[in-house]
Parts: structure tokens; C-alpha cells; sequence
């Protein structure tokens, strides 16, 4: 399954490029279909899931027939734009924000992650979920249960490992292991278990980022961030930052552009990843295990 959010905005992307050739206004096209100006804008910005026969029926009105290749095309990228996903029935309970998350993963064909505080939530193990849920001072969005969020993230981690799934890198910064963000034990089965799957998965790799690195340009975050690459090269690339209420998805090429440059950045200055294994297992060897 394509990520239904990225495929509106690709199917939003290819209504407009079609409107614009024809010289029409939104309001010179709703004379001629039957969803409303109001509509169609929603359309061409991505913000709902398509209606197939309005899609259809616009598409009639740019002049692309039925046995016009691009007929399909589009009417492809409208079908997987519509779908629900997994996710979907479950948002309230796993979290809007996890959603949001595993909305984007679907069907990625790479993620990239620089996580600045803490474990990365593909790699927690549900005892540290559940420990970070319980410690939290931020309220948890209305309908989320903590066992909502532990089975969506469990959803998540699947996906991410299931055959043909995405390759996965994470740049972890040694801020997020030197800071105790769990108790002792929990943060050594953690990095315990990171360590051992960074070494047995071949599509994960884990990258520790030395305070001491001295990165290129000094072009550092302010915060966490993923960045989302999909298998058609004309999806768009998506980066999906941070912060502790909320967080904001970028796709405009010029914002996606930036990011892309600092993590190659923070990417040059990490350790090896044969020696981001051994530091992994060393911080864990440094806390107790009861």
C-alpha cells in the first residue's frame, strides 16, 4: 500500500499541472463538473481523499479521455489516494500524530531519521513505550490509550520489517543515549535490542552521532526529523519534523532541500556503523540490568 497521504498530494499535484495547461480558474472549471470550486481546491492541495467519479469527472472536463494513457495514470494514483489504511480506523486510539506517522511510512521505499532526545519510536521496545507514556508531562491526544499507542506502534514496526519493506537509517545523536529517558534497566534491554538489530537486519542501519563531531558547515538541527522516499520518482520527497505538541510535514522542494542537505551533513560525522553497534551495546553494558 502507497501512503494515501502522499498519493493525494501527487494526485493534487497532476490536477493542477492538467488545469493550469488549459488556462482554466477553478471557477471556470466548477461550471463544467459537478464538485464545487471549494472541492476541487481540497483536491489540488491533497487535504481529502478523492471522490473517484469527481476525479472522473474532471478529468473529462481537461481533456483527458478515457483512452488517453494519463487517464489511467491519474485515475490509478486517485484509487490508492482513496484507500484506507490500517491506521485509519485506529487513529483516535494510537494517536492522531502516530497516524500521521504511519500514513507516510506506507510504502516508502527509504526512511531517513535524525533523532535528537530519544529512541527512535520504530525501534522502542514496548516496555520503553510504555515507560515514556507513563512518565510524560504532555497529556496524550483525546481518545489515545496507552494500549492503543503500543499496538500502533507495534503496527508500524511490522510494516517497517516486513519483506519488501523500506530501508531504514537512523542517525541517533549520543545526547539520546546518554540522557536517561527511561529507567536504567529498560534503557539497557533498549539499547540492547537496538545493537542486535542493527546488526541482524540487513535494511536497518544505526548511526550514533558523537557530541564531540564536529559537523560540516556547524549545519545543525533545532530537532528531530524523517525524511520519506517513495518508490515513483514523481511522489514527492516529504520530511516530517518534530516538535513536543505537534508536528509539521514539508513537501515543497525548496524546505525538503534543506533537510536533505543537513543530514548528509550529520551523516558524514557519525561513527561507523560497526562502531555504532559497539557503542550501542557499551551503553548498555554501563547501566544496570535490575
Amino acid at each position: 500500500m502507497i501512503s494515501p497521504f502522499v498519493r493525494r498530494l501527487r494526485l493534487g499535484n497532476e490536477l493542477k499541472t492538467l488545469r493550469l495547461a488549459r488556462d482554466l480558474t477553478l471557477e471556470k472549471l466548477a461550471t463544467q463538473v459537478d464538485p464545487t470550486r471549494q472541492q476541487m481546491s481540497r483536491y489540488e492541495l491533497g487535504h481529502v481523499p478523492p471522490d473517484l467519479d469527481d476525479i472522473m469527472q474532471m478529468l473529462e472536463a481537461l481533456g483527458v479521455g478515457i483512452d488517453d494513457p494519463r487517464w489511467e495514470e491519474i485515475m490509478t494514483i486517485a484509487r490508492e489516494a482513496a484507500e484506507r489504511g490500517w491506521w485509519e480506523g485506529n487513529s483516535k486510539a494510537i494517536g492522531e500524530r502516530q497516524a500521521l506517522f504511519a500514513n507516510l511510512e506506507a510504502g516508502a521505499r527509504r526512511i531517513r531519521q535524525y533523532q535528537q532526545s530519544f529512541v527512535p519510536g520504530l525501534l522502542q521496545l514496548p516496555e520503553f513505550t510504555r515507560s515514556r507514556l507513563e512518565h510524560s508531562r504532555w497529556p496524550q491526544p483525546p481518545g489515545a490509550t496507552t494500549e492503543g499507542v503500543l499496538k500502533g506502534r507495534a503496527g508500524r514496526q511490522r510494516l517497517m520489517r516486513r519483506k519488501g519493506g523500506p530501508a531504514y537509517e537512523v542517525i541517533l545523536d549520543e545526547f539520546a543515549v546518554r540522557r536517561r529517558t527511561a529507567p536504567a534497566p529498560i534503557m539497557r534491554a533498549q539499547f540492547e535490542h537496538m545493537a542486535a538489530v542493527a546488526a541482524e537486519e540487513n535494511s536497518i542501519e544505526i548511526r550514533v552521532l558523537p557530541l564531540g563531531a564536529e559537523v560540516e558547515s556547524y549545519n545543525l538541527p533545532v530537532c528531530s526529523f524523517q525524511i520519506y522516499n517513495y518508490a515513483d520518482p514523481k511522489d514527492p520527497v516529504v520530511v516530517g519534523v518534530e516538535s513536543p505538541t505537534t508536528d509539521t510535514v514539508l513537501t515543497e522542494a525548496d524546505h525538503v532541500a534543506g533537510y536533505l542537505e543537513m543530514y548528509e551533513a550529520l551523516r558524514a560525522a557519525t561513527l561507523p556503523i560497526e562502531d555504532s553497534q559497539e557503542f550501542l551495546r557499551q551503553a548498555a553494558l554501563a547501566l544496570p540490568s535490575s
